[in-house]
């Protein structure tokens, strides 16, 4: 019974040490898991709504141990989830999701979800039943460059095609006047699934795939504000073609969800730190008191400042020559848009739920302050409507066309008020 009464008055006193903005709180443990203790409440509280992609302006539900009808203020830009919104209506793939964050804080910009069967299903956002495909392979080469200590350049022989998996080819040590040699980086931005099967084989050990993809949250409970499905990533004991397959995402057993795409995207352009999202901004009482403001809740770095600028030179090498070149190549060229550095990773697999062909692209952009990430999935039973790089490429421009205005705005106002 004391441990009862007890519970509600730390959650108080947790809740009073949080907000008050005097208060000598320096240990972040307690901070982050006070952070995790309000978003599961949140989550518990709202995440029926989000799961059906309902965003309520006002609920009723318990939060700091009191139960009470709230307004709530989301971290959503109005312009980027009408953009999101109506991308996928307009080109109504079977399955599609869109989910756009600010890296360096983990706040949901954008979310959006379409299924031409079904107008009200749930939000394929949170749903984690995709496979990875070759997105995966931003693990693998964080990995090998983290902590094998290989360079974008490093050179792999293969033998085989691009895109096939062939156990003879990846298993084979031969060299011949058919091997071919690629650098890491154009193997990367071109998804040669047999080189990363032989970078996997040659430098890197299960154990250590395995806790990279343990880093990168992998087989762990995101604590976001909304209910996130866990991504799985099933890696094998021992060297073989089993591990070629999961480091070269060539499996549909690996799965992961929109919103931990994103994540992952963030985590590269974030110096290899990765924010938990959240969707709620505040909770306002019935007095109209902000009860509840959201912080940022981030990881330990993951991989080093170091790797995670040669992951991202490697993803950039992704939209200039590799598999999203044809996607991004307008955007690139475009004056207005040439301080804008973007990078990304595609991925295709046939899945099974939902069943379908599965189109990933994972990305970021960014004029060196401004910061974003986006994870955007389609999922075609019989004909493509749109490429899920193209949709990530439109949600890009949209946002940059925002920020160069308004930053058009700020200079012409400086401007006039230095000639004043």
């Amino acid at each position: 019974m004391l441990k009862l009464l007890l519970l509600p008055i730390g959650l108080l006193l947790s809740a009073f040490l949080f907000f008050n903005d005097d208060s000598p709180l320096d240990n972040k443990e307690s901070s982050a898991e006070t952070n995790k203790i309000y978003r599961q409440q949140i989550s518990q509280g709202l995440g029926l709504d989000i799961k059906n992609n309902l965003l309520p302006a006002e609920k009723e539900f318990q939060f700091n141990a009191l139960k009470n009808k709230f307004s709530i203020n989301y971290t959503l830009d109005q312009n980027l989830q009408k953009e999101s919104d109506s991308l996928l209506k307009k080109y109504k793939p079977d399955y599609g999701a869109i989910v756009m964050i600010d890296a360096k804080t983990g706040r949901i910009l954008a979310m959006s979800s379409f299924q031409k069967s079904d107008t009200h299903a749930s939000n394929l956002n949170l749903r984690a039943t995709f496979p990875a495909a070759s997105v995966f392979k931003v693990i693998t080469a964080s990995a090998a460059i983290d902590h094998s200590g290989l360079s974008p350049d490093h050179k792999i022989a293969f033998n085989g095609g691009n895109y096939t998996l062939y156990k003879r080819n990846v298993l084979s040590e031969t060299v011949n006047r058919w091997t071919r040699f690629i650098s890491l980086k154009d193997a990367f931005a071109k998804s040669i699934n047999t080189a990363f099967g032989r970078l996997a084989i040659e430098n890197i050990e299960p154990q250590i795939l395995n806790a990279y993809a343990e880093k990168f949250m992998f087989n762990t409970d995101i604590q976001t504000d909304f209910p996130v499905e866990k991504s799985i990533a099933q890696i094998p004991e021992n060297k073989g073609f089993e591990l070629s397959q999961v480091a070269s995402g060539y499996n549909r057993f690996n799965t992961m969800s929109p919103v931990h795409g994103a994540m992952i995207a963030a985590s590269i352009i974030n110096e290899g730190r990765m924010n938990h999202p959240y969707i709620v901004d505040e909770l306002v009482d019935s007095n109209k008191k902000i009860i509840y403001k959201a912080a940022q809740f981030q990881n330990q770095q993951i991989i080093s400042v170091e790797s995670a600028a040669k992951v991202q030179s490697m993803m950039e090498q992704t939209v200039l020559a590799g598999t999203s070149r044809k996607t991004f190549r307008k955007m690139l060229h475009e004056k207005k848009f040439s301080e804008i550095e973007m990078g990304g990773k595609t991925g295709h697999f046939s899945g099974t739920n939902p069943k379908g062909r599965t189109d990933w692209f994972i990305g970021y952009a960014t004029d060196g302050n401004n910061k974003v990430a986006i994870a955007a999935i389609t999922v075609n039973i019989q004909k493509w409507t749109v490429k899920s790089s193209a949709l990530g490429e439109m949600m890009f421009r949209k946002h940059f066309k925002s920020v160069l205005e308004d930053k058009e705005i700020t200079k012409i106002a400086s401007i006039r008020k230095n000639r004043s």
